[in-house]
């Protein structure tokens, strides 16, 4: 999908966009009266923004504890080769893993860098197992987080 050029967004594009980035169930009626439109032209707008790609979906931001999930770590994978074919099977294989929230490949100390959530230390261990044992998997490093500080869905808006 072809994306506008940002810089191509009005000022109410970016507010809408703002508006719904921090509370993606607010009411088209409320999003028009915060933008200043009336409702059909806020609405055409917002769905402009779907189909162009700039809104890709909605969602619950669930808290991962108050759903089992006690453990978010991050592990950085080196790989045996950066090969289109390796680096797309193990794309392809975590991808399987629900455990696993994000999967980046990276340049400068590793192939990729995941985020994942585990239930408990034991569960920890053992997607860390599965990751060092995994094909082509060279080298993983994990890294715990001990408290998260900022934790911000989207990107900055700007007008």
């Amino acid at each position: 999908m072809r994306h506008p050029d940002p810089h191509s967004l009005d000022a109410t594009d970016r507010d809408i966009l703002r508006e719904l980035q921090a509370d993606g169930r607010i009411t088209n009626v409320e999003l028009a009266r915060r933008v200043g439109l009336s409702a059909p032209p806020c609405l055409r707008r917002v769905r402009r923004l779907e189909e162009v790609g700039v809104i890709r979906g909605y969602h619950a931001d669930l808290d991962p504890v108050a759903m089992g999930w006690e453990i978010t770590f991050f592990a950085l994978v080196g790989l045996e080769s950066q090969k289109l074919p390796v680096l797309e099977g193990f794309e392809a294989m975590v991808r399987e893993w629900p455990e696993v929230r994000e999967c980046h490949m990276i340049r400068g100390g590793g192939d990729f860098l995941l985020r994942l959530v585990a239930r408990n230390p034991a569960h920890e261990n053992e997607l860390t197992q599965r990751l060092t044992g995994a094909p082509t998997v060279m080298r993983v490093q994990t890294l715990q987080t001990i408290r998260t500080s900022r934790d911000e869905a989207g990107v900055p808006v700007e007008r």
